[in-house]
């Protein structure tokens, strides 16, 4: 198969094929980074103009391109309102995501409380990653992070994950307030 004709029902196809073939965790990210690398590089072959409208409320729009009948090896574009984003969350699963059009600033956090405390946690900013095209983050299942458009037009991602969002338990966290709270998010269309 060419890197031209790599859609994302090709993806979908290449990412089952990992799952089977992956030793662990650290395996399938390494080998969905590269399958996204891919896919990203190509726009032409599925990025359409939808996949760039947003939900202004919540300052992003999630458009699921690809889900497999068990909920698993979820693909979606995420379309990025200028100056907004998410605040720090995790998802519940493995993520990838692959810079498309403009950058995105991930900010990584780790959590520095024992979480035993419902509705309680304590971050710390780790490191701050700009994803622009061509690049791309992993992030472990656990992993925690917010996400943010500093620029003045909305941009695009590719996100895979290892299951679909609204089948896992998330959690978004306010780290001035030390809350965390259950995170969903309104799919478009």
């Amino acid at each position: 198969m060419t890197v031209e004709t790599h859609a994302i029902e090709d993806l979908a196809a290449d990412l089952r094929r990992a799952r089977q073939d992956a030793r662990d965790e650290r395996d399938m990210l390494r080998r969905v980074r590269e399958l996204a690398l891919r896919t990203a590089a190509v726009p032409g072959s599925w990025v359409e103009d939808g996949l760039y409208e947003a939900d202004d409320e919540q300052g992003f729009g999630v458009h699921l391109l690809h889900e497999e009948p068990d909920h698993s090896l979820t693909i979606m574009a995420v379309s990025w309102l200028p100056h907004r984003g998410a605040p720090p969350h995790d998802h519940g699963t493995w993520a990838v995501l692959a810079g498309v059009d403009g950058t995105e600033r991930n900010d990584l956090y780790e959590r520095t409380d024992d979480g035993k405390t419902e509705g309680h946690a304590t971050l710390r900013k780790v490191v701050e990653k700009k994803v622009g095209v061509g690049e791309v983050l992993c992030m472990a299942e656990g992993s925690i992070h917010g996400v943010a458009n500093d620029s003045d037009r909305t941009t695009l991602s590719l996100h895979i994950y290892g299951r679909n969002l609204q089948y896992v338990r998330r959690s978004k966290f306010d780290p001035e307030n030390h809350t965390v709270t259950p995170f969903t998010v309104k799919l478009e269309g």
